[in-house]
């Protein structure tokens, strides 16, 4: 049997088991599967720009803002259906991913870290700008309801964690597959010796813009799933500690690991939940309640870099 076939049977496998488990566990973890879920997608969408072409963004944050800002824009202008607003997320964000690689592809190292660190700064004042984009308090992102025929005994938590299970699903099967292809070898050239694979013909600046592209694409589609199960979009949902916790995710997942963008999703997910625990345990102030997330995220970033700077070595086995 072929590889891609037995990749699609495990996919289809994983699949059936989150449906299964979400069917047991308690809504207020499936609504955690939710956020998590939308960690993937973001993190793989990392995992192809960082550690396949060696480009460094600090600014898919802003990328994912992008996507939502788009999707929810596209429900409340143009009445698209909800699938169909995921799609005009994509677009839009591998639009802007586009543009900004055309810089990417002059720059390199610290100078496109520093610039798509700018945009992930800017962003959200920039949107602060604009009556249309909600200001400050945001747009509501009016997700509609589930077919009746999949709601009956159901909730809304379930029908969105269905929803980001099965586009992450999507995402790490079409990027296992893009990445397989002879795409994934140029950009691998590309990141090890860009000098000998520019000798042997590839074109490295269309490479770059390419997977920025498609990079940024996968961002934006993480921003609107995300949004959807936050029912909003506000600078606020976006901020500068969400491009630094994505790239946490994909370093802790090994850089160049699409496996492990799941064992990345779920560790982000359990520090809001530790860091609570810490603060009820010790009596924090709410001051350092609320910074105790960041903190633990920029400690586990740093540790991981110098201790497991490929990630751990059960998810390269």
């Amino acid at each position: 049997m072929r590889k891609k076939n037995i990749r699609a049977l495990i996919f289809i496998g994983i699949g059936l088991a989150l449906y299964l488990l979400s069917n047991v566990v308690g809504e207020y973890r499936v609504s955690e599967g939710t956020t998590a879920a939308s960690y993937v997608i973001a993190i793989a969408s990392i995992v192809l720009l960082t550690g396949y072409t060696g480009q460094i963004s600090l600014g898919h944050g802003a990328l994912m803002a992008v996507g939502a800002y788009a999707a929810v824009l596209s429900r409340i202008y143009w009445h698209f259906p909800l699938a169909l607003t995921f799609v005009v997320a994509v677009l839009a964000a591998a639009l802007a991913g586009a543009l900004l690689g055309v810089a990417a592809a002059r720059l390199r190292g610290p100078y496109l870290a520093g610039t798509t660190l700018a945009l992930a700064v800017g962003l959200p004042s920039l949107a602060n700008q604009f009556k249309v984009l909600g200001g400050e308090q945001g747009l509501l992102y009016d997700t509609g309801s589930a077919p009746d025929s999949m709601m009956e005994n159901n909730t809304d938590f379930k029908w969105y964690f269905w929803i980001s299970a099965l586009a992450a699903l999507i995402i790490v099967w079409i990027l296992s597959n893009l990445l397989s292809s002879r795409y994934g070898r140029q950009w691998r050239a590309l990141r090890s010796a860009p000098l000998p694979a520019s000798l042997t013909g590839l074109n490295v600046a269309r490479s770059k813009v390419l997977a920025f592209t498609i990079s940024s694409g996968v961002a934006g589609l993480a921003g609107a799933l995300l949004a959807m199960s936050l029912k909003l979009v506000a600078p606020s949902d976006f901020p500068l500690a969400l491009s630094f916790t994505i790239l946490t995710g994909a370093v802790l997942a090994g850089v160049s690991s699409l496996a492990g963008t799941v064992f990345g999703a779920l560790v982000l997910l359990a520090i809001p939940d530790l860091t609570s625990s810490l603060g009820d345990h010790f009596a924090m102030s709410e001051r350092v309640a609320s910074n105790l997330p960041g903190f633990i995220t920029s400690l586990l970033l740093i540790a991981t870099v110098i201790f497991l700077p490929n990630g751990p070595k059960f998810l390269k086995k």
